[in-house]
């Protein structure tokens, strides 16, 4: 019965996190799509700048016909329309999907664990949990950047250093709960979640103190107002992709586990009356 059940809310938290997704696609498109095209255009416009300063070596010796092989090397395999629409598409409803499935499993650990919350209530702390944990913590030591500002040299050290981030915030995050959950028998539930939060934010900030800094994420010149444009957009898609997985993850988790409970209570009393039948 209970893998049934869990399985069950497997199925209605990724279905939740696909609905998630289409609203964080619309916010990513209507949103973030504009400062991303900002950055490109910001960009193009210093990479045009750099090659009419520099003098070619092939000029006069066939330099033109370099010039256009050079160009339909770096000519695009997706063009940006098409990464704008299918592309952030697929991205954000396939990254919706995963993370509502592994939050449903979340939320099938937390109900009834973290205190006596509906499905409902436990729906709405497990997303509010999973954005700060997954995302803003993150996002506050390691803030998104848009595409091509950063040192393309250093991208696999930066985002290897943002998936270290998450994994420590997850793990800070569960030993908060461990810790939180013993201390509630001795300082009661108020303070134990106070010293459990205290104790978390103490060792995230030690991790950041700990981890460097992303010191060539934003090239010096990019313009400060489209950088905070598309980091304001990038935690807005998060926020809205988090609160509706709650809201309609809680919806169906509630109504499955209704369903579940009515089912129990009407086969108990048979149970309790088939001996007697004998």
């Amino acid at each position: 019965m209970y893998a049934s059940t869990v399985r069950g809310l497997l199925v209605r938290g990724m279905l939740a996190g696909l609905i998630a997704g289409l609203f964080a696609f619309a916010v990513a498109y209507v949103v973030g799509e504009p400062p991303v095209r900002g950055s490109i255009a910001v960009e193009e416009a210093q990479a045009a700048k750099d090659a009419a300063g520099a003098p070619s070596a092939h000029a006069g010796h066939g330099g033109d016909a370099a010039s256009g092989e050079a160009a339909e090397e770096e000519e695009e395999l997706v063009s940006r329309p098409v990464q704008s629409t299918f592309g952030l598409a697929t991205g954000v409803l396939v990254y919706g999907v995963a993370l509502g499935g592994i939050a449903s499993l979340a939320f099938s650990f937390a109900l009834g664990r973290v205190g006596g919350f509906s499905p409902r209530a436990t729906a709405a702390l497990t997303g509010a949990g999973a954005f700060a944990l997954v995302y803003l913590v993150p996002f506050l030591k390691y803030p998104a950047t848009p595409p091509a500002v950063g040192n393309p040299d250093t991208i696999g050290q930066r985002t290897t250093l943002f998936f270290l981030m998450i994994l420590l915030s997850v793990l800070l995050g569960v030993g908060a709960i461990i810790l939180g959950r013993r201390l509630a028998p001795r300082l009661g539930n108020w303070n134990a979640t106070l010293a459990a939060a205290g104790g978390f934010i103490v060792a995230t900030a030690l991790a950041f103190a700990v981890l460097p800094d992303n010191s060539d994420a934003v090239q010096p010149g990019f313009p400060a107002a489209l950088l905070w444009e598309f980091r304001v957009a990038s935690l807005a898609v998060q926020l809205v992709l988090w609160a509706v997985f709650a809201i309609v993850f809680g919806v169906l988790a509630q109504r499955l586990l209704a369903t579940r409970a009515e089912g129990t209570e009407a086969t108990a009393p048979a149970q309790q009356e088939a001996p007697a039948l004998g």
